[in-house]
C-alpha cells in the first residue's frame, strides 16, 4: 500500500507532463487563433477604482453615476435673516402600531441668495454643501406665491 501512495502522489491528471499544456488552456489558445490569452483590465474596471480624471486638463470630471440630490417641497415660515429662509416640510408617516397616518413636520434653514421667498410661499428646496452651521439646503424655485 505504501508503494501505491508514493507513485500516485508524483503526478495528477491535471498537471501537464513533458511541457504539454492542460487541455483547457490548449482549447482556449486554439480558439484565440494560436495566441496565448492576455490579462487585460477593461477601461470600466480601471475607472471604477478611483475618480475619473480628465486627461486633457487633469481635473476630476463630473460622474453621472453619483446619487441625485434630495429635494423637498415646503412652506416658508420665516424670512427674517438676510439670504436665509426657514422652510417647514410636512410628511405623512404611517404609525407602526396603529397604522394611522401621522403628520410630522421638520424645519430646514434654506439659503435664499436673492431674498425672493416670502412667508407663506410654497418652495422647492434642494440639498447642497454646508453653507453655514445649520444651512445645508438652498432654494431651487418658488412654486406658488402667497397673495
Amino acid at each position: 500500500m505504501s508503494e501505491d501512495r508514493t507513485e500516485n502522489q508524483g503526478l495528477t491528471e491535471e498537471q501537464p507532463t513533458d511541457g504539454q499544456e492542460p487541455a483547457e488552456d490548449q482549447e482556449l489558445t486554439e480558439a484565440l487563433g494560436g495566441e496565448a490569452p492576455e490579462a487585460e483590465v477593461s477601461e470600466e474596471e480601471a475607472l471604477a477604482s478611483g475618480p475619473r480624471m480628465d486627461l486633457d486638463e487633469g481635473r476630476i470630471q463630473s460622474d453621472s453615476t453619483r446619487g441625485t440630490r434630495k429635494e423637498r417641497v415646503g412652506m416658508v415660515v420665516s424670512n427674517a435673516p438676510e439670504k436665509t429662509v426657514s422652510v417647514s416640510v410636512e410628511t405623512l408617516v404611517r404609525h407602526p402600531l396603529y397604522k394611522k397616518r401621522v403628520r410630522s413636520s421638520k424645519k430646514f434653514l434654506v439659503h435664499d441668495e436673492q431674498n425672493e421667498a416670502q412667508v407663506g410661499d410654497t418652495v422647492r428646496i434642494i440639498e447642497t454643501r454646508p453653507i453655514s452651521k445649520l444651512k445645508r439646503w438652498r432654494l431651487a424655485n418658488v412654486i406658488s406665491r402667497v397673495e
